[in-house]
């Protein structure tokens, strides 16, 4: 499984976290960041897959809504290409709050988030995100993204996160 993070920190450092903390041997996990626009991050992802279609079962690119205007695109474009989108918006901080709290309210910013975020983690750093403080809740926050977003694809919904999607298939591929 490859994936592509559109942010070189915080996803990246987080699925590997998640990576590690799985040691699952049926799972090898490739993760990169590259941070761009989703459609840049997609088009990324391709090119990676296609200079090893054999390496790679499943690849994933995993970004935020934030204010790109070409999230749409990128979804249809990814559908095109096989690839599989995990999208979170507004922003992947969504999922790590989730970790904590039940949050269903329209948030519109990251700068709005996270205010939410620091109730729960102090000194959070999205530079530095220590999978250890999120372990233990992760089924959690896959069954409060459940809920925001059944099919975890809907990208248009404020909130919602398709993180879960990608968490579960490195959990139980």
């Amino acid at each position: 499984m490859l994936v592509v993070c559109g942010s070189k920190e915080t996803e990246r450092q987080y699925l590997q976290g998640l990576r590690d903390h799985l040691r699952n041997p049926a799972v090898s996990v490739v993760v990169r960041g590259k941070a761009c626009s989703p459609t840049q991050l997609v088009e990324y992802a391709r090119g990676q897959w296609d200079l090893n279609r054999d390496g790679y079962d499943e690849v994933w690119c995993v970004f935020d809504v934030d204010e790109y205007p070409d999230v749409a695109e990128s979804a249809v474009l990814a559908r095109r290409y096989g690839i599989r989108i995990a999208v979170s918006n507004p922003c992947f901080e969504l999922w790590l709050l989730l970790h904590f709290a039940d949050h269903r309210a329209h948030v519109a910013t990251y700068k709005k988030l996270l205010p939410l975020m620091l109730k729960h983690v102090p000194a959070y750093d999205k530079t530095r995100i220590d999978f250890a403080r999120y372990r233990e809740n992760v089924a959690q926050a896959t069954v409060r993204a459940r809920t925001l977003d059944p099919s975890g694809e809907e990208h248009a919904r404020n909130p919602s996160t398709g993180v879960w999607r990608l968490t579960d298939r490195m959990t139980d591929p």
